[in-house]
């Protein structure tokens, strides 16, 4: 009986886009930089996450900032008319030490988000500690425990690579584990 009741209860709360034949939310995760932008596009049918595509978009060392920045922008561009997700996660600048470094990681997020949002797409942010900690339960993890949750989470035989595009997925993974639970927790009495 209390299975029962405990079965309907659930049932009653879960969101409508976790029935089996339901369309899969699609989100993109970037992990923003000029020199290598990591991005995935991960589909979520209620709790159950797979990958779509994973890679990285690179720039030549030797290029100018405006043409690193346009390469970008296309890139993004092009992946978000592909895969035609429904919003877009990134992670937010961590200050490094070097301001200079953090200028040009500025430049790069800029030009994401102004692909993103030209795209049509919802940008989420967060921090390299929320995306850590929705990831690996823990938000002092280190990148191979990310990359191992990953692909455990996306259910892929290897971690992506490189990092960058570990995480991207990350992110992605973060944004989706996020809204789940908002929208599970939503339905609770309180």
């Amino acid at each position: 009986m209390l299975k029962d009741m405990m079965e309907t209860m659930h049932n009653l709360s879960a969101p409508a886009s976790s029935a089996p034949n339901a369309a899969p939310r699609i989100t993109l995760g970037i992990d923003p930089g000029t020199a290598i932008v990591g991005y995935a596009v991960v589909a979520a049918r209620g709790s159950e996450l797979s990958m779509i595509a994973c890679d990285v978009i690179t720039t030549p060392a030797g290029m100018p900032l405006a043409q690193r920045l346009q390469h970008i922008y296309e890139g993004l561009t092009k992946i978000v008319s592909t895969y035609r997700p429904h919003e877009a996660a990134m992670e937010e600048l961590f200050f490094a030490k070097n301001a200079r470094t953090a200028l040009t990681v500025g430049h790069g997020r800029g030009v994401a988000m102004l692909a993103l949002a030209n795209g049509g797409l919802p940008i989420t942010e967060y921090t390299p500690r929320q995306v850590k900690q929705a990831v690996t339960g823990y938000g002092g993890a280190n990148k191979e425990q990310v990359g191992e949750m990953v692909r455990i989470l996306l259910h892929l035989t290897s971690i992506p690579r490189p990092d960058d595009a570990a995480d991207a997925a990350a992110v992605a993974i973060c944004h989706l584990h996020t809204a789940l639970y908002a929208r599970e927790t939503s339905f609770l009495p309180g």
